[in-house]
Order: C-alpha cells, then structure tokens, then sequence
C-alpha cells in the first residue's frame, strides 16, 4: 500500500496537470491568469480532496493555472473567449 505522501503528490501532480489543461480563456495576459487561477484552483481542491489535501491542491492548481495562463499567448492555449 502506497504512502499517503506518495498519494498527496501524485495527486497535486495530477491537479497541476489538469490546471494547464484547462487554464488560460481570454485575450490580455492578466485575463487569462486570472481565469487560468480560478480554474486551476478549482480543479486542485477537487483532486486535492481525493488526496486528502483539498488546500494545497487548491494552492498548486491555482499557482499552475495562472503561470499557464499568464505566460502563454491564446495562440498557443485557449480554453475560449474569457470574461475579461
């Protein structure tokens, strides 16, 4: 049986991924790190809590989220027209 540690972070890996996937909707760099923060954290608390950590996975969602979406052009990831 693997370590709950060994479980935490494969899930904030898994949270961190699926940020990238999902960040980044709009046009200026702050629209799309902003929508990228919000969906990234959404998405880390909720596989956070699978890992028993909805928190941290929040954090690190959030964190990946708004570098994917601040750091890269819609050219490059768009999840759509955003808010902003």
């Amino acid at each position: 049986m693997p370590s709950r540690s060994l479980s935490t972070a494969a899930a904030l890996g898994l949270a961190a991924v699926i940020s990238l996937s999902v960040s980044a909707c709009g046009s200026s760099p702050a629209c799309r790190a902003g929508t990228g923060a919000a969906l990234g954290a959404a998405g880390g608390a909720a596989i956070g809590a699978v890992g028993g950590n909805p928190g941290a996975g929040a954090v690190v969602g959030g964190v990946a989220g708004a570098a994917a979406g601040g750091l890269t052009r819609p050219d490059q990831l768009s999840a759509g027209p955003g808010p902003c």
